[in-house]
This record gives C-alpha cells, sequence and structure tokens, in this order.
C-alpha cells in the first residue's frame, strides 16, 4: 500500500467521537453486559487454558530487553522452634516487545502526533499518560473469545515471516471451524509465531520478519464489531507492506479505531485444547495490572470451556 493509501484507510476506520458520551473508551463499547453473560454460557467442561507466555528473563535476537527476576529475601537457612521464614521476589519487566504477553492501552501508540480521538500525543510524557491509560481496563476483560487458526487452514505448523493474512482467509477460516466473529467478540489470531520460535528458535524480527494481518483485513475487524484483538505475535507483517508506515494495524486498530490489544500470547496450548473440544469459541478472560499512567500490562488470558 501507498501512505496516501493507508491514511484514506485510517480515515474509512475512523471511529473518533463514536463514543464520546460513554466512559468506556473505543471498540470495548461493543462488548456490554449482555455479550457477557452471552459468553458465560460457553462453559461446559470446565477446561481452562493460558494462552500466557512465560515471563523471558534470558536476552535473545527477539528480546533485547528481558524481564528481571530475583530473590530479594530467603528463608532461613536452618530450621529452628518457632520459627516462620518468608520467600520474596522482585520483578522488574519492560513488557511491551515481542517476548512477553501484554495488552496495550489506547494511549501506547500514535500516529501522526494523535492518540485515539484525536487526543495529541504530548499527553503522554515523562511521568506516563495523563489519559486512554490502562487503568481504563481495570475491570477487566470477559467477552466470548474466537480463535481463527490460519495455519490449521493453510494445513502448515507455521506462517512464514512475511505472509500477510487479508479479510477473505478469515472469513475462510471462520467456514472451516464454523464459527462467525460477532460484535463485541475478542478476536484470538493465530500465526503459530510461538510454534515457530519453539522450535527454530528466536529470530530477529526487524531482520527477519514476521507474519500478521494485511491491512485491508482490518476491514473485516470493523465490519464485525470485534471488541478486542489477542494475536500470537503482534498482529504486524513485517517488512511493513506500507510504504513509510512502520507499524500500520497497530495504527488502525489503537489510534483509529480505539480497539483493546493485546501483543505476544501464547496459542500452541489454545490450539490443542480447541482441537480436543472440537470448538473455537470459548469464555475469555483477562485482567491488566492497574498502573496508573501506563501505557500497558503485562497479561495472563485464560480460555474457558
Amino acid at each position: 500500500m501507498t501512505l496516501g493509501e493507508f491514511d484514506a484507510l485510517f480515515d474509512e476506520l475512523k471511529t473518533w467521537g463514536r463514543w464520546s458520551d460513554s466512559r468506556i473508551l473505543g471498540t470495548l463499547n461493543h462488548l456490554a453486559a449482555r455479550q457477557t453473560t452471552a459468553a458465560a454460557g460457553l462453559v461446559r467442561s470446565g477446561r481452562t487454558v493460558t494462552l500466557s507466555l512465560p515471563i523471558n528473563t534470558e536476552i535473545g535476537p527477539d528480546n533485547p530487553r528481558p524481564a528481571v527476576h530475583s530473590m530479594s529475601r530467603n528463608h532461613p537457612p536452618a530450621a529452628a522452634p518457632g520459627m516462620v521464614g518468608f520467600a520474596t521476589d522482585f520483578l522488574g519487566i519492560d513488557f511491551h516487545g515481542n517476548c512477553h504477553s501484554h495488552i496495550d492501552a489506547l494511549c501506547h501508540v500514535s500516529y501522526r502526533g494523535e492518540l485515539y480521538d484525536g487526543v495529541p500525543a504530548t499527553s503522554v510524557g515523562p511521568a506516563g499518560a495523563s489519559v486512554q491509560t490502562i487503568d481504563d481496563l481495570r475491570h477487566g476483560l470477559v467477552g466470548r473469545g474466537v480463535m481463527l487458526d490460519i495455519p490449521r487452514l493453510r494445513g502448515t505448523a507455521w506462517l512464514e515471516p512475511g505472509e500477510a493474512v487479508t479479510g477473505d482467509e478469515l472469513e475462510a477460516a471462520e467456514r472451516d471451524q464454523d464459527v462467525r466473529l460477532e460484535p463485541g467478540d475478542i478476536f484470538v489470531f493465530r500465526t503459530g509465531e510461538h510454534r515457530r520460535r519453539l522450535e527454530r528458535g528466536p529470530w530477529d524480527m526487524g531482520k527477519i520478519g514476521r507474519a500478521g494481518l494485511h491491512p485491508t483485513a482490518l476491514r473485516l475487524l470493523a465490519e464485525r464489531e470485534v471488541a478486542v484483538f489477542a494475536p500470537d505475535g503482534d498482529g504486524e507483517v513485517l517488512p511493513s507492506p506500507v510504504d513509510g508506515v512502520a507499524a500500520p494495524i497497530h495504527c488502525l486498530q489503537v489510534v483509529a479505531m480505539g480497539m483493546a490489544t493485546m501483543d505476544s500470547l501464547q496459542l500452541e496450548d489454545l490450539a490443542a485444547v480447541c482441537e480436543d473440544e472440537g470448538r473455537w469459541e470459548f469464555l475469555f478472560l483477562a485482567a491488566p495490572l492497574r498502573i496508573l499512567a501506563g501505557t500497558g500490562s503485562p497479561l495472563n488470558p485464560i480460555a474457558v470451556f
């Protein structure tokens, strides 16, 4: 896409001002109480599965800023009558990136100097964000999760770096899995990125690339009124298919549409459970940490069948 074509798509997908009288921002307005209640009815077997990567403390080509975990207190070295011990630890994490499962606040991404709804990007400063922070999601995300498994559709283990998924292919996956994205849904998007990492090892995505959505696929998400995007990568195709825009999917989802967006989930366990259960819809739960002025949060989403 040319920059002009991308900007036209950006303006087409904008929801700025659509929910100006709502306490909820962006596409989470699609996820109302009735959708949450209906999603609870999907629980049948009671089986649960995590969609999160473990905290990664190892430096690597895709993890230049690993998390720091250390013990701040250990149990006493020897037991004694009446002795009570406590072990405590410290965790430091720069959670945006390719190796930490997290969710983005709407203040995380700007395009042409603006956040979602035209808020100036300068509203985020050294002390953090003053608006559109992750604390807006403090009550959690609970709804119907729908996973579209593109490697399953293609008959491959994973998508190769640089491969883009179109809206037509998302609809083909719906037909193949007998499921359909509906208003208020949490769209779980599998490219097999984590499986490729497990089998081939980590890689520098800036040099080698990654698989994701083609920008035009966002039209389908807008038409279906999807509330949340939850991919196993970050949704982006690298190298970018848009001239002059490094992260077009984030620009369209977060800045234009106001969509709650997760990154770097682990969907291999979920894919296996979906196959075993014979369904690709489930109750989805996620609770961001309450980081005041934060641009996002580490996350451990859970699917319940």
